[in-house]
């Protein structure tokens, strides 16, 4: 069965509102959690939802107190803990990120419309912070960390050309230490994203960073242009809509990708190991790649776990 034809009447429904990159639309998704059934309210992680017909749904049991969320609207709006754990009951949040208790998923929900200042397309998408609040303390490969989801993507938007489009679903982003922002004069703490991992026509399609002069110094590689795209790797099982599993690993000089448990791809190369240099924090959510008038993207999260 095609995405759309399994998921035909939430398309619809969102295909009803008009999305385009100079509104704030809200996104349709049902009624949310805190107007469920017989109005109890499901905020924390893991809780139990009982409806009217007496059937009990478990909520998603991801813990969001390390994570902040960016959202397709505003400048655009940020929400982070101790506001996001309250995700179920908060009005800027609840038409982008919310629970499905028909399969405990949360939802991520997005469409082209605010955008970061180092990109231009839109995002409902997770940021770690190993301090809730703060974006300056974050890991290196050194310190290694590993993160593991379990996801669907059920709804997405077709091109002109009758392809889907394509979201990210997991990134590694690197960050520049302050004193690193010095040395090389730059406004802000950003760096190149070192794994992208994307919901390309129904698979799983993984993209790094590569150097393009092996031979650059400690301060040329800080240098976002220092930084090219590898040709990239797309996993051969096909995922369509159905629930999969990604685990991301990374240590010194060394990235690995798993897909369902089975299959993978290991990055251990001079520039896994040239990329020890920065700061870096996991993203997770959905980082839509198309800026089509009436486009949009569901990407669903049944379980996310970080280690260091």
């Amino acid at each position: 069965m095609s995405l759309s034809v399994k998921y035909i009447s939430a398309i619809l429904f969102v295909g009803l509102l008009s999305l385009n990159a100079n509104c704030q639309n809200t996104m349709a998704h049902g009624p949310s959690v805190g107007e469920e059934g017989n109005g109890k309210t499901a905020v924390g992680h893991g809780d139990v939802l009982e409806g009217e017909d007496g059937q009990v749904a478990k909520l998603p049991n991801i813990d969001l107190s390390h994570w902040k969320v960016t959202l397709p609207v505003g400048n655009p709006t940020e929400v982070e803990p101790p506001e996001i754990l309250d995700y179920a009951n908060n009005e800027v949040l609840k038409d982008f990120m919310y629970n499905d208790p028909k399969d405990a998923s949360l939802v991520f929900m997005t469409y082209p419309n605010s955008s970061t200042a180092n990109s231009s397309y839109s995002r409902t998408e997770l940021r770690e912070q190993m301090v809730p609040g703060r974006n300056d303390v974050n890991w290196t490969f050194v310190q290694g960390g590993r993160m593991k989801g379990t996801l669907s993507v059920p709804v997405i938007s077709r091109a002109k050309d009758g392809k889907y489009h394509r979201t990210i679903i997991m990134q590694i982003h690197g960050r520049l230490s302050n004193a690193q922002k010095e040395l090389i004069g730059q406004d802000d703490n950003n760096a190149p994203p070192i794994l992208k991992i994307y919901w390309h026509n129904g698979k799983i399609r993984v993209k790094t960073k590569v150097l393009k002069k092996l031979k650059a110094s400690e301060e040329e590689i800080l240098h976002t242009s220092a930084w090219g795209d590898d040709e990239g790797y797309t996993f051969p099982e096909a995922v369509g809509a159905k629930k999969f599993t990604l685990e991301v690993i990374a240590s010194e000089g060394r990235l690995e990708v798993i897909l369902n448990e089975k299959d993978s791809v290991v990055y251990e190369n001079i520039h896994m190991e040239k990329w020890g240099v920065f700061e870096n924090y996991f993203k997770a959510g959905n980082y839509f790649q198309s800026k089509d008038k009436g486009s949009y993207a569901m990407v669903k999260y049944y379980a996310l776990t970080v280690d260091h």
